[in-house]
């Protein structure tokens, strides 16, 4: 019986050593899973992630440059003749039509001699002809008859160009031998020297401060199609003297919208030419001078919302452009990050933010921004 009972003591104590065993190898093997995966998923890109967010795009307009009179004119002598006399200093005030600079225009008045004298042999010319056209109409002769009359019209033909030539280096004459003002205004600069001839800088300088004076701002075109600007709208405009530190807020007016030269932008990986635009600003206050430092800043939400995203996420590739975001599926051992391609529209974008028009990034899906290396569909990865 004793027997019995210590074999049947035996058996038991054998299966719980076995259970034990058995218990510990599983716990081992659990253990090392764990640790197997936990080092796999260390191996892992990390990633940081954002959500998108919903709302209308910011468009922002900064620019700066130097003001300008409104009504400036460079004025010079085309004809290049030596200046003979200068009838006004910088800083005067002067009136519209008043001489400003009087040339040498002995050349010009000579041409003009010669050329009176070439149309009085014309005219001396022209009465032999007549004389002649007179004769053959007595004589009855035929022949000669037309070839006089072929050579009186010519004459008529040539005193007629002869007159016309006079007449117009008199009018040039008339135009260049002297600069007057186009406008009421100040004389701002006298580049003229009298006995030479003009250098490539105007003569003289002329403007009317109290029209005004402009600002130029060089604006993508796509920007200010999104920022809503139209001429007669109204800006502040910062000025800053270099006399006074302080900067003075101006309402400013925008007077015209022209045309400038396309530039290139390589930003997004692919070349693309962007049509740009001048937006001219007119700026009125009794204090300007001329010369100041101007600044506007002018910010615009867009009519348009949708789902938001940050710069950092978008791609460009050879055929459109795309984000990265993840894909979670749920594991025995924890969840499971999986990176997916995902093709996106972009509707408007500033220098932050996207908008993006796709239905395949929704407002709870997580967006890749930053990865600690290159990704590609499919990869695993683990969040920061």
């Amino acid at each position: 019986m004793k027997t019995e009972l210590h074999e049947e003591l035996g058996q038991r104590r054998r299966k719980r050593n076995i259970q034990i065993v058995f218990g510990l190898f599983i716990g081992l093997l659990l253990i090392f899973t764990i640790f197997s995966n936990t080092l796999q998923s260390l191996a892992l890109p990390k990633v940081r992630t954002e959500t998108p967010t919903f709302g209308s795009m910011e468009h922002q307009l900064e620019g700066s440059g130097i003001l300008r009179p409104l009504a400036e004119a460079k004025l010079t002598n085309p004809a290049g003749w030596k200046v003979s006399t200068i009838a006004v200093k910088e800083g005067d005030i002067v009136k519209k039509g008043q001489t400003l600079v009087t040339y040498d225009s002995k050349t010009a008045e000579r041409e003009i001699q010669d050329e009176m004298a070439q149309l009085e042999k014309q005219k001396i010319e022209l009465q032999s002809v007549q004389d002649r056209y007179i004769a053959s109409t007595t004589e009855g002769d035929a022949m000669n008859l037309r070839s006089a009359g072929r050579d009186l019209e010519t004459g008529k033909l040539n005193l007629g160009v002869q007159e016309r030539k006079i007449n117009e280096l008199r009018d040039r004459l008339a135009s260049r031998e002297q600069i007057a003002a186009p406008f009421d205004g100040i004389v701002t600069k006298v580049n003229a020297v009298e006995g030479l001839a003009s250098t490539g800088e105007p003569d003289v300088v002329l403007t009317n401060n109290s029209r005004g004076y402009r600002l130029e701002l060089p604006i993508d075109a796509p920007l200010l199609t999104r920022l809503g600007i139209a001429p007669e709208e109204k800006l502040q405009v910062e000025v800053r003297a270099l006399s006074d530190p302080q900067p003075k807020i101006i309402d400013g007016t925008v007077y015209e919208i022209a045309d400038a030269e396309a530039h290139t932008d390589n930003s997004s990986g692919k070349q693309a030419t962007i049509v740009q635009k001048i937006v001219r600003v007119k700026v009125t206050d009794p204090e300007l001078k001329g010369g100041e430092q101007a600044f506007v800043k002018l910010v615009k939400r867009s009519r348009q919302e949708g789902r938001l995203i940050s710069n950092e996420a978008i791609h460009q590739d050879r055929e459109e452009k795309f984000v990265y975001k993840i894909e979670e599926r749920k594991g025995a051992l924890g969840n499971v990050f999986i990176v997916r391609k995902v093709r996106v529209r972009a509707a408007e974008s500033n220098d932050k933010e996207t908008m993006i028009e796709s239905g395949d990034v929704n407002m709870n899906d997580l967006v890749i921004l930053e990865s600690s290396e290159p990704l590609q569909d499919g990869n695993r990865v683990r969040l920061q």
